[in-house]
């Protein structure tokens, strides 16, 4: 396994193979990305990456390009992650591969995403004519936008978050956050969602919080775990779950989610964004 970013495929001019390459498949190790969050032993959450890829195609048997949106679960205890441009260029090999059918393509991808990540990662692919699927939703919660509050931290700043008073159970939301590549600068554009139960959290102190990621540089999956353990940490909820739906690049959106007290995400497909 190898973290060395520098030999990534991220930020550097590459070839676009048309041919199926397991190979490409560049895994990064989720303890390097966990060092400056002190995370090291039990984890204090659960959860997985959801991934979806929209331009997956290969050829059938008589050579006519068949179209498949991809799913893939990724165990957020896995050992490693597969960095996104890796997996991009990985699916695109596929273009000019012949392939017996859509199960033997997912198939194969699951075992060879699930090698590089070094536990079962699960892939589901949906074919051209239930495309229909994937409509658009919004994150349940209560949004946090229209707030007036004034914000002047664009680096990550947790002592914005505050939690007092009776107990809640609630869930909220923001389209606002934007973090930035470690790699390559470019922006990353996310909608988030908090659900949990303890304390009323401050929401003006969760707004500055979360948009307090706008400068800062760093993998999704890593700015879901820093919320996760900041939120932990300075409001101390009974249960919390972070999700966060980040609006695609290379036809591949990443949808960290992050729980000490439920399994799966809410079942949003997609956001308007995405």
């Amino acid at each position: 396994m190898t973290d060395k970013l520098g030999s990534s495929p991220l930020g550097r001019a590459t070839d676009y193979p048309d041919r199926y390459d397991a190979g490409l498949l560049f895994p990064i190790a989720r303890g390097t990305l966990r060092e400056g969050l002190a995370l090291r032993g039990a984890l204090p959450f659960k959860g997985s990456d959801f991934w979806t890829a929209y331009e997956i195609s290969w050829l059938d048997a008589r050579g006519k390009p068949q179209l498949a949106i991809g799913e893939l679960r990724v165990p957020a205890d896995s050992p490693a992650l597969v960095e996104s441009k890796s997996l991009k260029l990985y699916l695109g090999s596929y273009a000019q591969e012949s392939m017996p059918g859509i199960d033997a393509v997912a198939k194969r991808i699951a075992a060879d995403v699930t090698h590089a990540c070094g536990d079962r990662v699960e892939v589901a692919l949906t074919p051209a004519s239930r495309f229909a699927r994937f409509a658009a939703a919004d994150l349940p919660g209560e949004s946090l936008d229209a707030s007036t509050v004034a914000i002047d931290a664009y680096e990550p700043a947790p002592g914005a978050l505050a939690a007092h008073g009776a107990k809640v159970e609630e869930t909220l939301r923001s389209a606002l956050f934007r973090s930035n590549c470690p790699v390559t600068g470019q922006p990353d554009y996310a909608d988030i969602m908090l659900r949990y139960r303890g304390a009323r959290i401050d929401r003006e102190g969760l707004l500055r919080y979360l948009v307090s990621y706008r400068k800062h540089a760093a993998f999704h999956e890593a700015c879901v775990e820093r919320i996760f353990v900041d939120v932990l940490e300075r409001c101390k909820p009974q249960a919390l779950s972070v999700y966060a739906r980040f609006v695609r690049r290379g036809g591949i959106d990443i949808n960290p989610f992050r729980s000490n007290f439920e399994s799966l995400p809410p079942q949003v497909l997609r956001t308007p964004r995405q």
